[in-house]
């Protein structure tokens, strides 16, 4: 697994935008060898406002856009459009400002989808789509995602994998979530053997709030208390900070990012 690196931006609107260009230099880069790229998504208000940012960054079309293949690492059970579902908050911040290719966005399927209210069906059909996506290269049941990114929840959630909870003892690369403890209860959730098949995993925090989780997803906490600490990318992991979720850092794990 990758070493970690921390960089920490001056404020929440900086860490947005400076994430959305290394963002765009990242799909570049991996476009560069002629191999279609893949992204997945997350939720959330840092997460948003990177694809808002992404949405208005002046190099935003030297990624080509219909070549790039976009997932998402969890997911609100609710209705197709439903405003709290990441699906929906990422095509208004960014999807509907960019020429993709419909048959490479990969959204999980809605709660009135063709699986009905059963969350357990849905996680299993996104997971074969996943599996059907996968090469040989790739070398298990998703694709070797290009980049992943997660925001991190107070109590160090990541996706919706909640701590203590059964999804984190699950191998299976995408399972249903019921019960989870922050509204609404029922979820889709990529595990972590599936985000740990990621290339590059990148968790974007911002605000004092969070500052607590992230210094125990760098310790030595286990995943299973703190899901956070298990997020690590196969070549490369980044904690994109603000200066207030990084409040509780040691000075030396911490390195400042250029403005």
């Amino acid at each position: 697994m990758s070493t970690t690196e921390v960089l920490v931006h001056h404020d929440a609107s900086l860490l947005a935008r400076a994430a959305a260009a290394r963002l765009v230099t990242k799909l570049v880069d991996a476009q560069a060898s002629g191999a279609a790229a893949a992204l997945v998504l997350t939720g959330g208000g840092i997460g948003t406002a990177l694809l808002t940012e992404l949405a208005a960054a002046p190099a935003r079309d030297a990624v080509v856009w219909r070549r790039l293949d976009i997932w998402w690492g969890d997911e609100r059970f609710l209705p197709a459009g439903h405003p709290d579902r990441n699906e929906t908050q990422a095509a208004q911040a960014l999807l509907r400002h960019i020429d993709t290719d419909p048959a490479r966005v990969h959204p999980m399927p809605p709660s009135d989808g063709v699986d009905g209210t059963g969350p357990e069906a849905a996680a299993e059909r996104y997971a074969a789509e996943l599996a059907r996506a996968a090469r040989p290269e790739d070398h298990g049941p998703v694709p070797a995602f290009d980049v992943l990114l997660l925001g991190i929840g107070p109590e160090g959630h990541v996706a919706s994998l909640f701590p203590g909870m059964p999804a984190l003892y699950d191998d299976r690369p995408v399972v249903a979530v019921r019960g989870a403890p922050k509204p609404p209860p029922t979820r889709l959730t990529m595990t972590l053997p599936a985000i740990q098949r990621a290339r590059e995993v990148w968790v974007l925090a911002a605000g004092p709030e969070k500052a607590g989780a992230v210094r125990l997803a760098l310790s030595d906490a286990g995943p299973v208390q703190v899901p956070a600490a298990g997020a690590r990318g196969q070549l490369r992991t980044l904690f994109l900070l603000d200066r207030a979720a990084a409040g509780q850092l040691p000075p030396q794990l911490s390195r400042i990012a250029s403005p």
